[in-house]
């Protein structure tokens, strides 16, 4: 993807990821950094991504609003962005504590103009002293960028490097760098002067026009602090502007492949990675939040997985600007991921993109992982490439994703396999799973053989987990060495056949005692990543005993599909309460966390800003709007009044909110279903002349209960039935009113409305 293909409406944004309050215009290479120079210490900063001086705040995932809160040397200020239009980047910044007399602090808004149709040179700017502006010009496009009062200094440099340096070794007070035009352009503002100040870029086809749309914008009301709009109230208070922050903070650009794309942490990339880097799982991970709010988002995380494909049909472990592990992969979640963003989007292109590569690393997995041909797989490490561990028992282990877990501990890489010489049931819960979701999409691209095939070998490996790896001394799924014992460690991953629909009812019974018992999963926060009693617990080193998001985000819907419903709500909330107990205070969306504390910092092994943090409180929103393969797209009632939205659905974009005992779910700003039904309503479709639900039992206690539907004004009802029987329609101008009989089980609601109108308005059921 060239620059100039970035959608118009992202084209500004944070996209560098190592200075996340630099904004950059990326289809001309523009950028303005943001730094400080404080006299008191003699330091210079460009507020780098993962320092102690950054805070990053609210946002949008388009950029459109921007806030952070940034600290230099004991001064600490808050700066905003916002665009009122795609060409023009506004912002603003307001000093709320000084560490030193603000004539010796210096904000400086550096200038960058590199086209990346160019050979990387520089374009030089040109400052106006009468005005304060600073000009550039790209091809036909000209750049005008200046603040509400002329700087107190306009400097010019050859590289931002340069500009440090001389801050360094020469103060303030230094005037030689001062001129009118240069490559490295500086606007130099302090804070005894401009403690609160505005600025704006804005980019123009004629100069005379661009100069005079910077203007127009500096005369306008200042904005209010940026906020970016939606989110969550109630039970899952704040949980979706979490996501939403993270996976805007996180998208950044790749200039090595150039691309857009989310990184697991805007820490890891340039110092760790050499640039960019693709863990697989994560780009998973973060495709499926994105699609909560963009779809091209997530459409290009998948392509950053699949841009990895090996010839040998294995998706990568990792890929990065240094190195890269196709030597093994990460556990097959790709076709469960791309499943639920088909059911959220309804985007048929997503299964075309990635059904062949998905089915080519399903197939991989059968034929390079199942060591001694028993029908089991286990994790390897094959002879491929020159990444940095292959060929160890790390290296498998790495394919687990769980690095250092004492599930581990016991096996042993064998020489002629090159795998583990123990079944996991993680991962063969997972390509049983695997195999289930292709079979999905390959019926709904039309390859009915080949959806057969996979649905018949997954059945045969869910029968196999269910024999061959329940430990029925202890009334558990485990790993399972070819020596025939059990691995003595248990992790979460003993609830994914769960999952993969392969447990019991009888052994379902036992692993719900598991899940709740104090010494095992149990206990304040929930799940740690190995049980509490085994003695690597203590350790509380990665996977040694600390809480992962993704072992809760997929138990949970491992108890989803089994219908656990309490079980399952358990361990949102406790999800949810775990993550904002470190977000609302300080902003950190961890990589891990402490299972006895929640702590996220107590030790050096997690980062504070990772990306899969998020699905915490995914899980939470899910409690009231979700999208899954076992009930399709779900809305449910809860007592507790509260908001969820705007999330992408299949019917648009959508608000779900319970007040005074209704919910309304809103649908492109109208609202489309409203009841006081209390419980999950399940298999919700809503089309142009039909709707179709599962209605949850229906008590006959209390006030009557009714189901509202909007509809286009005028049209009439030519069916309506629950349960299969005929319902009433109390019509009342374009409200469509259903008194709902008393049920004591789930009861299917069917509305066909006539074809003789024209299109109906938006927000309405048509």
């Amino acid at each position: 993807m060239a620059e100039s293909t970035v959608p118009l409406q992202r084209a500004w944004n944070s996209w560098d990821s190592e200075h996340p309050a630099e904004m950059q215009y990326l289809p001309l290479g523009l950028r303005i950094t943001p730094c400080a120079y404080a006299s008191s210490t003699n330091g210079f900063t460009r507020f780098t991504a993962g320092s102690e001086g950054v805070r990053l705040g609210p946002r949008t995932i388009d950029g459109s609003c921007i806030a952070l809160d940034l600290a230099h040397a004991g001064t600490a200020l808050s700066l905003n962005y916002h665009k009122p239009d795609p060409f023009t980047l506004c912002g603003s910044w307001e000093a709320h504590r000084t560490g030193e007399w603000g004539l010796r602090f210096w904000v400086l808004l550096v200038l960058r103009l590199a086209p990346p149709t160019g050979d990387g040179d520089l374009v030089d700017w040109h400052f106006d002293p009468e005005s304060g502006a600073m000009t550039a010009r790209s091809g036909a496009t000209h750049i005008v960028i200046r603040g509400e009062r002329p700087p107190l200094l306009a400097t010019f440099h050859d590289s931002l490097d340069a500009l440090q340096q001389e801050f360094e070794t020469k103060g303030y007070f230094y005037l030689e760098s001062r001129g009118s035009s240069g490559p490295v352009a500086v606007l130099r503002y302090n804070l005894e002067e401009m403690s609160r100040f505005r600025f704006v870029a804005t980019l123009a086809n004629d100069p005379v026009l661009a100069v005079r749309q910077a203007a127009t914008q500096l005369e306008e009301p200042p904005p209010q602090p940026s906020r970016a709009e939606g989110g969550s109230v109630g039970t899952a208070t704040g949980a979706l502007d979490a996501i939403r922050d993270v996976i805007g903070w996180n998208s950044v650009w790749d200039s090595v492949n150039r691309r857009p794309y989310t990184t697991a942490s805007r820490n890891w990339v340039t110092p760790k990675f050499g640039g960019f880097g693709i863990w697989l799982n994560d780009a998973l991970y973060h495709a499926l939040m994105a699609g909560l709010f963009d779809v091209q988002l997530a459409r290009e995380n998948l392509l950053s997985v699949l841009a990895g494909a090996t010839p040998q049909g294995n998706l990568p472990c990792l890929v990065t600007g240094r190195d890269a592990w196709i030597d093994r992969s990460q556990p097959p979640i790709g076709a469960f991921i791309t499943w639920l963003l088909y059911l959220r989007t309804g985007d048929r292109d997503l299964l075309t993109l990635a059904a062949d590569s998905l089915l080519r690393n399903h197939e991989w997995w059968w034929r390079e992982r199942d060591g001694n041909g028993d029908g089991l797989v286990e994790y390897g490490t094959s002879p491929l490439g020159s990444g940095l561990y292959r060929g160890t028992k790390l290296a498998a282990k790495d394919e687990s994703s769980m690095d250092n877990s004492p599930v581990h501990d016991e096996a042993v890489l064998d020489a002629q396999s090159r795998t583990l010489d123990c079944a996991d049931v993680g991962l063969n819960s997972l390509l049983a799973l695997d195999g289930e979701m292709l079979a999905r999409m390959m019926r709904v691209l039309g390859q009915v053989e080949i959806a057969d095939r996979l649905e018949s070998r997954s059945e045969v490996l869910r029968q196999r987990i269910q024999t061959e790896l329940w430990d029925e001394e202890r009334g558990v799924f485990a790993n399972r060495l070819w020596s025939g014992k059990f691995v003595r460690s248990l992790a979460p991953t003993s609830f994914y056949p769960l999952l993969a629909g392969a447990a019991t009812p009888e052994q379902v019974e036992k692993l719900l005692l598991l899940l709740k018992d104090e010494r095992k999963f149990g206990g304040r926060w929930l799940l740690p990543s190995v049980t509490r009693d085994d003695p690597a617990f203590a350790d509380n080193v990665y996977w040694r005993g600390r809480i992962w998001p993704p072992l809760n985000f997929l138990v949970y819907h491992g108890l989803r599909r089994y219908g656990f419903e309490d079980e399952a709500g358990v361990l949102a909330d406790n999800a949810c309460r775990l993550f904002m107990a470190e977000w609302a205070p300080h902003r950190r969306c961890a990589e891990n966390y402490n299972a006895d504390t929640g702590a996220v910092c107590d030790q050096p092994d997690t980062d504070p800003f990772y990306s899969w943090g998020a699905l915490l409180p995914l899980m939470s929103l899910s409690e009231t709007l979700d999208l899954n393969p076992w009930n399709g797209w779900e809305v449910t009632h809860h007592a507790e009044e509260g908001r969820v939205g705007p999330v992408l659905t299949p019917a648009g974009e959508a608000v779900v909110a319970t007040e005074a005992g209704c919910l309304t779910l809103s649908i492109r700003g109208g609202w489309t279903l409203r009841t006081n039904l209390l419980g999950r309503i399940r298999h919700l479709r809503l089309e142009a002349q039909s709707v179709g639900l599962t209605l949850p039992p229906i008590n006959e206690a209390g006030a009557p209960k009714w189901l509202e539907l909007r509809r286009e004004r005028g049209r009439t009802v030519a069916l309506a039935r629950i349960a299969g029987r005929p319902i009433d329609c109390e019509a009342d101008g374009d409200v469509l009113r259903f008194r709902l009989p008393a049920s004591d089980r789930a009861a299917s609601f069917e509305l066909l409305l006539d074809t003789d109108q024209e299109a109906a308005a938006p927000g309405a059921v048509r």
